[in-house]
């Protein structure tokens, strides 16, 4: 499915007020200069906001006559939801989304979405008991951490629910949403294969997720099935940071003959692309094209702005909320537990960043 022209609107529609024209958290954020996480401290009463802040946050809530939907306090008896949030991702506009998504669904059911950083599994590992020490049965987990056996081994142990989001690969015991990561990759290779483009380099993303490697798996398959040639210098190792994109276009382009076009595994290392063919005064799309992954805000706050592969961040931490208090109610309840998952569709997103391979660059591989 592919839609054309530049997203903002539509971004600025899922970050905006909701349908019924009632303001939401991220409302509340943009009119207190400050972060969706720090509104949502201050509506659970946490005591890590400066008064200052905490101020501006709640002049805000006046001023746009904020409220969260308090009809879905509680599991029972009027006590409010918790559940957390554990992260380990290095894109920070793919945590912007996720957050963005999480703190609004958990806003509207009036949830306490208790929000942690880590730093590797132990660290996750650590922190998960922590919190079921202190009552909370939930996790929401974003890879690469939901990639990790061990991770969801632990949820098992603690007697707790885990809904993966974006884990690449559902399985069966887990709660799951996620998009079909091979496919959208592969229809996004046929779509710069479509514009005359024959050698293209590819930056995978983590190796420890497995998303990365259904992505690279969609490109394979797409450059086979067109009879094209997929050489080991044209796929570079990249791990979903800007840093690794900038390292992994400096190999792309180093190249001879170069690519004439390139498909990161994000946004990120997408972007980190197009810097490095600046500094190298090509033109994108016209030297070469770029491509990306997430549609993060990273991918139209560039220039070009990059053609990419939307995949519904805030959607689908929404749902993993949703779908979390469900699960958990079925469990006090007594009822049996089913894995709830769920596939979302994606959306390939045409901007300026992708054209036909030039007269020059046609000629440079020959």
């Amino acid at each position: 499915m592919a839609e054309t022209g530049p997203s903002k609107t539509a971004r600025n529609a899922r970050g905006g007020r909701r349908r019924n024209g009632a303001p939401t958290i991220a409302d509340v954020a943009r009119e207190a200069h400050c972060s969706p996480m720090t509104v949502s401290r201050v509506i659970n009463d946490e005591g890590n906001v400066r008064d200052a802040t905490r101020e501006q946050v709640l002049e805000a809530i006046a001023r746009l006559n904020y409220s969260p939907n308090r009809a879905a306090r509680s599991l029972a008896g009027g006590e409010q939801a918790r559940i957390a949030l554990l992260f380990d991702n290095p894109s920070a506009s793919y945590l912007s989304e996720f957050l963005m998504g999480a703190l609004e669904e958990a806003s509207k059911r009036d949830i306490q979405l208790v929000v942690q950083s880590c730093d590797n599994v132990t660290d996750a590992k650590h922190l998960m008991r922590s919190l079921s020490e202190g009552g909370i049965r939930g996790f929401i987990l974003p890879p690469p951490l939901c990639d990790d056996q061990s991770v969801l081994d632990l949820v098992a142990e603690l007697d707790g629910i885990a809904v993966a989001v974006g884990p690449g690969k559902a399985t069966g015991t887990q709660g799951a949403v996620l998009i079909d990561d091979y496919q959208a990759a592969y229809d996004m290779t046929k779509h710069i294969i479509g514009l005359g483009h024959e050698r293209i380099g590819f930056i995978i993303g983590n190796p420890e997720q497995v998303a990365a490697d259904r992505r690279l798996n969609g490109y394979l398959a797409a450059m086979r099935d067109a009879g094209l040639e997929t050489p080991q210098e044209l796929i570079v190792q990249g791990r979903f940071t800007y840093r690794s994109g900038m390292q992994g276009a400096e190999k792309l382009l180093s190249v001879e003959p170069r690519p004439t076009a390139i498909f990161a595994s994000n946004d990120d290392m997408a972007a980190a692309t197009v810097a490095v063919a600046h500094r190298r005064h090509l033109d994108v799309p016209n030297d070469i094209t770029v491509c990306g992954f997430d549609d993060t805000d990273m991918a139209s706050s560039i220039w070009p702005e990059l053609t990419t592969i939307r995949q519904p961040i805030r959607e689908m931490t929404a749902w993993a909320v949703e779908a979390i208090m469900r699960i958990l109610r079925s469990k006090r309840a007594g009822d049996r537990i089913k894995a709830e998952q769920k596939t979302l569709p994606y959306t390939l997103v045409r901007r300026e960043s992708d054209a036909a391979p030039s007269l020059a660059s046609r000629g440079q591989r020959a």
